[in-house]
């Protein structure tokens, strides 16, 4: 089995999405004041890259800066996606 796609549910409407396409891993991030989203790519092989990211998702979906523990759930999610 391969994940392929992830949705997350954020607090007031803050929704993201992160799916795999070939080497890279696209996050799109859609919130109230960017409804039309923006979009992340993600080095699939590069663990940095995977922290900037959780890091960046941790803070819009729950609304706060995180700490480790807070950001290592996405951190877990979107290495699924990950080489």
């Amino acid at each position: 089995m391969r994940i392929t796609r992830i949705d997350f549910q954020g607090k007031d409407g803050h929704v993201a999405t992160a799916q795999r396409r070939d080497t890279t891993i696209a996050v799109t991030l859609l919130t109230p004041d960017m409804p039309n989203g923006r979009e992340h790519l993600v080095d699939a092989t590069c663990e940095e890259d995977i922290r900037s990211m959780a890091e960046c998702l941790q803070f819009h979906l729950d609304g706060y800066r995180g700490t480790g523990s807070d950001i290592r759930e996405y951190f877990h999610a979107i290495q699924q996606l990950a080489d």
